[in-house]
């Protein structure tokens, strides 16, 4: 049997097997900037100023709390609890068209 290739994959610019993204690396760089690297070897810069709205979000507009942020096991993370799913900053970093393949 023969199984069909979904027309939405094909032209991702990395293997199949790594749709399920992961956030291996953080780096604070400058006001509400982060470089993030994927585990599909993808590396981008999300800029997360306007996405700071919230409860468990608005505590972030402290850049000192912002700075603390650190690698989960599958995201990033803060402090306080927030975080953000790995598949939105992924289409954030694609967004800002900042993002580049390294090899792992």
């Amino acid at each position: 049997m023969r199984i069909k290739e979904n027309p939405l994959t094909e032209s991702i610019p990395f293997h199949k097997k790594d749709l399920w993204l992961h956030v291996v690396s953080v780096e604070y760089l400058d006001n509400y900037q982060l470089k993030l690297t994927f585990n599909n070897g993808i590396e981008g810069i999300v800029d997360l100023e306007q996405e700071l709205y919230g409860e468990i979000f608005e505590p972030l507009k402290d850049k000192n709390l912002f700075q603390k942020v650190f690698v989960t096991s599958r995201t990033i993370e803060w402090p306080n609890g927030a975080d953000f799913a790995p598949e939105f900053l992924f289409e954030i970093a694609l967004d800002k068209q900042s993002v580049s393949h390294s090899v792992l």
